[in-house]
């Protein structure tokens, strides 16, 4: 019993290795589990006292079961047996693919990560990058609001920062779900994105297959009463002006409405407006013809030289922040209310009329968000300079214009940002700053005049605020 046993070095390190996953099974992983629920359950009985619109339990719910849910449910499985005998493939093929797209689309919500690091994350960004302003609802607006219902956030969509902005305002109140296209899907972005409720979508997707997966989910998780945030336009306006609105995924939250049964769906317009958008330079070159696709090199290349010279900026004290990010929060538009008004019913309506009447819906919706777009400093300035592109102006000239401009918008009842008369000069002073170290305006002792190689700019961010105005004009 005490002699002694000699083993190789390599059966040695097999052994240790052995003991220390038993020791991690057995002890460590399952306290740390237990350390993490604790943590998350204190964060959701924080967080369940300050919420207006709490977080359901589909959002609390294991992935693993929304996934056989979402891939098991019978519409989906009709859609599996119409494409495997289409494309003569068999059923488990067919479901395999099914499931690739259901993780695809499923997020991984995380209570804790949301409100404790996405929160605090999306918070810094935004106050790092700008001055934020919000014109959140009225107490009694949301009081007005069915606790039971739906609620959906849609918005325009003028930059990849209104992920950002939009998660860190809302947070106060509820959580959101939204949509992102594949761009997010490398890593690490896409691990954050899923945490925060985010799912993916496949633009312009053909496939019947994966689309009635995608609409399964979303009308699953309109009905269990996830809030969610959907940009209306469908993606990023190149111009800077309102898009029309895309209906893929306002079709999949009404096609099966039920307004006798199911809970109500309450939309909610928001505006988004930026005195500078970062990737306005990329948005525009994507108007372009024949314009050539850059490469992933050019891409982060790019992208890192920019958040080197940001951070090499802030270290030598001569950062400036980008301006001003507002965003606007509308009058709430009851489906309930709206198809009773309008005499709709859109679960038994055929494929072409149920289009028809979601996009009478969605362009009302649109004229909303436009009603609440802020007008900012810098849109006031472009569209200064877009109605006097050949003129030289003095700031005084700026200002006096920017007043008159404001005066009109204040007699139409356009949100404009709230600055103090006393700082209006300054507010506008800044904006021309900003416009003439970008080069699009150009300065000479007091003049100051319009760059015409940059007045595509110019006009998209006239374009912001240009549907007040009826201009039309696209540059």
């Amino acid at each position: 019993m005490t002699g002694e046993v000699t083993i190789s070095l390599w059966v040695f390190i097999v052994l240790i290795a052995f003991a220390i996953i038993a020791a991690l099974e057995k002890v460590l992983i399952p306290g740390s589990r237990w350390f993490l629920r604790r943590r998350i359950n204190k964060v959701l009985k924080e967080i369940g006292t300050r919420l207006d619109i709490e977080i359901r339990p589909f959002q609390l719910t294991k992935r693993g079961v929304l996934l056989d849910r979402l891939a098991y449910d019978p519409l989906v499985i009709n859609a599996i047996a119409d494409y495997a005998k289409e494309k003569d493939m068999p059923l488990e093929v067919v479901q395999n693919k099914v499931m690739v797209y259901a993780r695809e689309i499923v997020p991984s919500f995380n209570a804790y990560f949301y409100f404790r690091i996405g929160y605090w994350i999306a918070k810094k960004i935004a106050r790092l990058l700008y001055r934020v302003r919000v014109d959140l609802l009225k107490n009694e607006q949301y009081t007005q609001i069915d606790p039971d219902s739906t609620v959906v956030f849609v918005m325009n969509h003028r930059s990849n920062m209104d992920y950002v902005l939009v998660a860190f305002l809302a947070a106060e109140r509820t959580t959101l779900s939204y949509a992102v296209g594949e761009w997010a899907k490398i890593w690490p972005l896409h691990m954050l994105f899923r945490f925060m409720g985010a799912f993916f979508v496949r633009r312009n997707s053909k496939n019947p297959l994966y689309r009635r997966v995608l609409e399964r989910y979303i009308n699953m998780a309109t009905k269990e009463g996830v809030c969610q945030a959907v940009f209306l336009e469908g993606g990023l306006s190149r111009d800077g002006s309102l898009q029309k609105p895309k209906l893929g995924l306002m079709d999949y939250m009404l096609r099966k409405f039920d307004g006798q049964n199911d809970r109500n769906i309450v939309f909610i317009p928001v505006g988004i407006n930026y005195d500078r958008t970062i990737e306005d330079r990329t948005l525009l070159r994507s108007l372009e013809p024949d314009v050539k696709k850059r490469s992933m090199w050019f891409v982060f290349r790019t992208t890192f030289g920019f958040i080197f010279h940001t951070i090499v900026r802030m270290i030598l004290s001569q950062w400036k922040r980008y301006g001003y990010a507002c965003v606007n929060f509308g009058i709430p538009v009851s489906v309930n209310d709206y198809c009773k008004n309008n005499s709709v019913d859109f679960k038994k309506l055929a494929r072409q009329d149920r289009f028809a009447e979601v996009e009478k819906l969605s362009t009302k919706l649109l004229d909303s968000i436009g009603d609440v777009v802020p007008i900012v400093p810098v849109s006031l300035v472009a569209t200064v300079f877009v109605e006097n592109l050949e003129k030289k102006l003095t700031i005084f000239e700026i200002e006096k214009k920017v007043t008159e401009l404001l005066g009109k918008l204040h007699k139409l009842g356009a949100p404009v940002l709230e600055v103090p008369r006393s700082t209006r000069t300054r507010a506008i002073v800044d904006a021309v700053d900003m416009l003439s170290l970008r080069g699009i305006l150009m300065v000479s002792g007091d003049l100051i005049k319009a760059n015409l190689k940059e007045k595509k700019i110019l006009y998209y961010y006239a374009n912001s605020i240009g549907h007040w105005f009826l201009t039309g004009q696209k540059g």
